[in-house]
């Protein structure tokens, strides 16, 4: 599903008057999705709303008057005079016949359900005064609180809490959601959120072709691979994962593990000579090779059958691991480089980028943190201190010319074509060590399955999520791969597919 910054959601708003719906029309179908959504939440006593100036206050507005033409005992507080209302706003307040309450926190009282129809997702400064006052005593109220759009206080495009935000239990937003929605903080403050409709056609997106989406299947349907009944195993791939020295050979099996349960058809670990033992040891299912140097690692990666390849899960920060990716980028791979093949560039960015973009179509995915993201993209960091994760991820992007997946419990990954998608599944279980490598893992079987790096990324990210779900409470990382299974069951059936 499409993501629409405010701009663009003006846009489509734009588009749908120009086909003849009235602005007071979409306010009105707006207002009447808040209504349905407020009657669900509170099934009985008062229903207030706190209604600011501008076309979110007139939604407020409309769903008043319906709830009110419903039965409901409903009291609205205006954040300014009525008189000053404009356009579709001050028709919505025209429907409304009941009192309305100046602003002030001791007007609030003890309603069952609040709505906050203050200053939706085009906010863009910090929030002061008397709204801060009602923010903060809304908030304090205990009481359950819908919000119209998006939290006030919540700005639409980063996420950023503008000073203060209201603490929503739900929210309805219309047509598409907004960065916001999805971006920490601000998806916490969200609740759960409902995409209403209110009549924008989805053509409208055509002119506007927004390029950042909500990573969820319907993105990547059509391109998840799936095993075939005259299929074997080399037509499924196989990657290489590098692993690090005899102490630091576990994080390397995560990956290998997870990328043959994500459907790569043969998985291999090439392991320095001194850890030969150790791997061997360990793995089953999953091959060992020497790979001791990089002219090994090349050797290795001259058979073209080894499609996909996996750096930097403890593989140890230093030139042995530069030396190692650039094997790989130069075997024209897919290529995952996460953790230590991030850090060993941390003093060469401009090196690592320049040898990702020599390639022809780069199938190249970088997998920061942000503490890896801030090492490698320094001057980003430095030159845009109030860009948001989303559009961070897209600048770090176009820098590297490689997909970027910024991890977090908002996961971004972008593209340098400006394509970009936000993760917003991942549990807080994920946060355990050993749980990225089993992300590259998945990437990388993804990729030795011949999904494009843009889509590999945004599968792996989505199928790490549903994993974090399936096990819950107590996860570690090794339990990942076993779940797959599965997250895998679930999501053939979600897609309609046989197994």
């Amino acid at each position: 599903m499409e993501i629409l910054t405010v701009s663009e959601m003006t846009s489509a708003d734009q588009a749908a008057i120009a086909g003849g719906i009235s602005g007071f029309s979409l306010m009105r179908r707006a207002g009447q999705a808040v209504a349905l959504v407020a009657e669900a939440l509170a099934e009985r006593g008062r229903i207030l709303v706190v209604a600011g100036r501008g076309n979110n206050g007139g939604d407020g507005f409309v769903a008043a008057a319906e709830l009110a033409a419903r039965g409901r005992d409903v009291s609205v507080v205006l954040l300014c005079d009525r008189a000053t209302l404009k356009g579709d706003a001050a028709l919505a307040t025209a429907e409304w016949k009941g009192p309305v309450l100046p602003c002030d926190p001791a007007a609030l009282g003890q309603p069952n359900l609040i709505i906050d129809a203050l200053f939706g997702a085009g906010l863009n400064r910090p929030v002061k005064g008397d709204p801060f006052a009602m923010i903060e005593a809304m908030n304090a109220s205990g009481v359950p609180i819908l919000s119209v759009d998006l939290p006030s206080g919540i700005n639409g495009d980063t996420g950023e809490v503008m000073g203060i935000a209201v603490e929503a239990s739900a929210t309805v937003t219309f047509f598409r959601r907004k960065p916001g929605h999805l971006l920490l903080p601000g998806r916490a403050y969200c609740g759960e959120t409902d995409v209403a409709d209110i009549g924008i056609e989805p053509d409208v997106l055509d002119a506007i072709a927004p390029k950042a989406f909500e990573n969820i299947p319907e993105l990547w349907a059509d391109i998840f691979p799936s095993p075939q009944a005259d299929g074997h195993k080399y037509a499924r791939g196989h990657a290489v994962v590098v692993s690090g020295d005899t102490v630091s050979t576990g994080a390397a099996r995560l990956a290998a593990r997870a990328a043959l349960r994500a459907g790569a058809g043969l998985v291999t670990v090439a392991s320095p000579r001194d850890a030969l033992a150790v791997n061997a040891a360990a793995l089953t299912a999953v091959m060992v090779r020497e790979a001791d140097t990089p002219q090994q690692f090349a050797e290795l990666l001259a058979d073209k059958r080894l499609n996909a390849c996996v750096i930097g899960p403890a593989a140890g920060v230093g030139e042995r691991t530069r030396d190692m990716v650039r094997a790989a980028l130069s075997a024209r791979r897919g290529v995952v480089l996460d953790a230590d093949a991030l850090t060993s560039f941390a003093d060469d960015p401009a090196t690592l980028f320049a040898e990702i973009k020599k390639q022809n179509d780069p199938q190249v995915i970088l997998t920061p943190h942000t503490g890896e993201f801030g090492r490698l993209f320094s001057g980003l960091q430095s030159g845009y201190p109030h860009a948001s994760k989303l559009e961070r991820a897209r600048l770090a992007a176009v820098q590297s010319g490689a997909i970027v997946l910024l991890k977090g419990a908002d996961t971004v990954i972008a593209a340098s074509d400006g394509r970009a998608a936000i993760t917003a599944n991942a549990p807080p279980w994920l946060a355990t060590a050993g749980s990225g490598d089993v992300l590259a893992g998945i990437i990388g079987g993804m990729l030795a399955q011949g999904v494009p790096a843009f889509e590999a990324a945004c599968i792996a990210a989505w199928i790490h999520g549903e994993a974090g779900h399936e096990f819950g409470p107590g996860l570690i990382a090794e339990d990942l791969p076993e779940v797959l299974p599965a997250v895998l069951r679930n999501l053939y059936d979600e897609l309609g597919i046989a197994y």
